[in-house]
């Protein structure tokens, strides 16, 4: 009776631990966050990136415009990738471009931009993230279309071709 039970009580736990991996593999465990709209701004204060000046957000995003505030960092693969498509936006009179260099060094952020071109108009050093933390960001690169001192749509990740023209759409 013994060496029966003991092959059956070792298939049955096989089974369950099957069961068990097998739920799990069909939860997924990416996390997406929440993407809300029509938030009003932070208020914040912080320096500008090569200026001992201290802005403060008021003083930056004014009614009746539209604003794109994309954090970066220059050492950030994604916001290398996405650069090329915030020049091109910055191009466009309708935008205006602020950048915050998120957790990054004066430095280190002065050779991005001499290497990659300037697309911001503004760009806040955020040295050690609390703004981008304030603004609820992820990581890096995250961007904020803004208008009226409301954020209109958060993009997670690094903009591309189809958000750029995404956003000349809505600020037409």
């Amino acid at each position: 009776m013994k060496n029966k039970f003991l092959p059956l009580s070792i298939i049955f736990i096989f089974v369950i631990i099957f069961i068990i991996f097998y739920k799990g593999l069909q939860n997924t465990n990416i996390y997406t966050p929440e993407v809300t709209t029509n938030n009003e701004i932070p208020s914040f204060s912080a320096r500008l990136l090569n200026s001992k000046k201290v802005i403060n957000s008021p003083e930056i995003f004014e009614s009746n415009k539209f604003y794109l505030l994309n954090i970066w960092s220059s050492w950030c693969i994604p916001c290398k990738q996405e650069h090329p498509f915030l020049i091109e936006l910055k191009k466009n009179k309708n935008i205006e471009v602020i950048g915050i260099n998120y957790k990054d060094t004066q430095v280190n952020a002065n050779k991005f931009l001499d290497k990659l071109g300037d697309p911001y108009d503004q760009i806040i050093f955020d040295k050690d993230g609390t703004i981008g933390i304030e603004w609820g960001a992820f990581g890096v690169p995250e961007s904020f279309l803004i208008y009226n001192r409301n954020i209109i749509k958060k993009y997670i990740g690094p903009l591309n071709n189809k958000l750029i023209k995404e956003i000349q759409l809505k600020i037409k």
